[in-house]
């Protein structure tokens, strides 16, 4: 397969994409935004937990 025949398809095939609309793409980055924040908490919180933990077993 040539390079030209590469580029043609590629753009046929763009030609078939549905693309978001752009308060979808705003829900989506704010939906990703606290997800993180949120995973990012859990995160800290279990860290906190264990790091707590090994502390007192080591210090006893």
């Amino acid at each position: 397969m040539s390079l030209i025949s590469y580029i043609k398809d590629t753009r046929a095939e763009m030609k078939h994409v549905t693309w978001p609309t752009r308060s979808q793409t705003i829900n989506y980055t704010l939906l990703v935004i606290g997800l993180s924040f949120v995973t990012a908490i859990v995160l800290g919180v279990f860290d906190f937990i264990f790091s707590s933990g090994v502390e007192k077993i080591i210090t006893q």
